[in-house]
């Protein structure tokens, strides 16, 4: 099966109800058919395997994405604010290839060798269905590249077409029922919520690019009813419902990740939102999306409860689902017991781990995802952190996110990040950067560390800065503070 079957199956049941709106667009999968099948065509011109996006969010995004699949290409979305540099190594690395771009990016497409631009498809001419089978790869994602140069991970049929079917049932939805894609259509929870909420009947409600303001007017006038944020999205959107004193008649489900959600943030969407469903889901772009969730009565029951063992569930990613195994392993591979922090495995149909350099995935199915974590003895999954973000100190491995949400829950504290610096007598030393509304006394600091957690997790500088990086998917770059830091000593 492949994901143009999905998309076939959906306009045969039900094609003339809504699919996409963005913009002027209002298409029903009847009008989406053609659309990415006019694509097809144009892209059949072409003697490629690929076709990159390079663009915001767009009704066109979506009807190219099922179009590559009808032509039998691979989707490539390519992050739009790269550099010219950026943007163009990532091109040559995939050409030949054909590119389709929004009008503010056509100008830095033209004239790179083995590119090929597409202007628009003839809506005289569709193509024909291609016969794709599981192994074809349907979508390449660049990572976020977090911590260094990003890879191109490759996501198969056989595995995005099992992570629909295990997620939504088909046309379950309600003909009401809209959500509203914000993130960024390189983004694997852009991907992920297209094709199961087509899958499921839902219409897509496309923003161009986030704005806070304008995500809670569209998500009002269009009654939408299911949508997915990262954290830095989620904390601006209270912002302006908390300033009108309006709610958000309509939502009924909000999911949330890409990034670590601050308990606080969480805590406010409750009060502010106590009608909406929250979920928060947990994955990667090498998992085709979510491998675990914390439901909506997971996020109830921890909020409500004066055990802190399970209010604290508010701060994992909830559970494996049914479809996944997950494991903590340490360096060695061994499989801790519960509550041992180490590596995050993970294995299932929807795993890749395949990337176009080289597969991560083991003979046995398991992929080391690279991130830190604990299983509690219930199965909820608490990250920790990039591996590569966990400090060693001593001999001793420290997570900046127990550090990071004592500090943040200082008064005085708005954001913070921590992270290890090489030092000659510990191996690594602990740094804090925080930021304040006011002056931040580094004293007062250290010892509500020192008191909320212990002597050995107290930084040893803490530095007060006007913000922290952050990616445009909400992911908190310790690396760019580290290595400031590093070349500063």
């Amino acid at each position: 099966m492949n994901v143009t079957m999905l998309l076939q199956m959906v306009a045969q049941a039900a094609g003339e109800r809504t699919a996409v709106i963005g913009g002027d667009v209002r298409w029903t999968y009847d009008d989406l058919v053609h659309r990415a099948t006019a694509w097809a065509a144009a892209i059949e011109d072409r003697d490629v395997k690929a076709v990159a996006y390079v663009g915001e969010n767009s009704a066109e995004a979506v009807a190219l994405f099922f179009g590559t699949a009808v032509a039998g290409v691979s989707y490539v979305p390519v992050n739009y604010r790269w550099t010219d540099q950026q943007l163009h190594e990532a091109l040559t690395r995939i050409a030949p290839v054909a590119v389709v771009t929004d009008e503010r990016s056509a100008p830095r497409v033209r004239g790179l060798e083995g590119v090929h631009p597409i202007e628009s498809p003839d809506p005289e001419r569709v193509a024909e269905f291609s016969d794709t089978d599981g192994e074809f790869p349907a979508v390449l994602l660049f990572t976020s590249g977090t911590s260094g140069t990003p890879k191109a991970a490759i996501l198969r049929n056989r595995h995005l077409v099992p992570y629909v079917l295990s997620t939504v049932d088909f046309l379950n939805a309600d003909p009401s029922e809209a959500i509203l894609v914000s993130v960024p259509p390189y983004h694997i929870a852009a991907v992920s919520s297209m094709i199961t909420s087509l899958y499921a009947g839902r219409k897509i409600v496309l923003l161009t690019a986030f704005d806070a303001q304008q995500w809670v007017d569209l998500a009002r006038r269009e009654e939408v009813t299911q949508a997915m944020v990262v954290p830095t999205m989620l904390d601006r959107i209270l912002d302006v419902v908390e300033s009108d004193g309006r709610s958000l008649p309509s939502l009924r489900h909000l999911s949330y990740g890409g990034g670590r959600m601050p308990v606080d943030v969480i805590e406010r969407t409750l009060r502010l939102l106590p009608d909406v469903d929250l979920v928060n889901a947990y994955g990667l772009t090498e998992t085709s999306s979510t491998i675990s969730l914390l439901g909506p009565e997971d996020h109830r029951t921890a909020a409500g409860s004066d055990d802190p063992a399970v209010r604290a569930r508010l701060g994992s990613v909830g559970r494996a689902l049914p479809s996944v195994e997950i494991e903590i392993r340490d360096d060695d591979g061994t499989v801790l017991a519960a509550g041992e922090a180490g590596e995050i495995w993970v294995r299932g149909e929807q795993v890749s781990g395949e990337y176009l350099s080289h597969s991560a995935i083991g003979a046995d199915g398991w992929y080391p995802t690279r991130d830190h974590g604990h299983l509690d003895a219930d199965g909820f999954l608490y990250l920790h952190g990039r591996a590569d973000d966990v400090i060693v100190r001593g001999g001793e491995n420290i997570s900046p996110n127990e550090i990071e949400d004592r500090l943040r829950a200082h008064p005085s504290v708005d954001d913070v990040a921590v992270v290890g610096i090489p030092d000659a007598q510990w191996g690594e030393r602990i740094e804090a950067f925080v930021v304040g509304s006011g002056v931040v006394d580094v004293d007062v600091l250290k010892e509500w560390v020192r008191e909320g957690l212990r002597s050995t997790r107290v930084p040893q500088y803490i530095h007060q800065q006007a913000e922290l990086p952050y990616n445009e998917t909400g992911k908190l770059l310790r690396r760019v503070l580290k290595n400031e830091r590093v070349a500063a000593q």
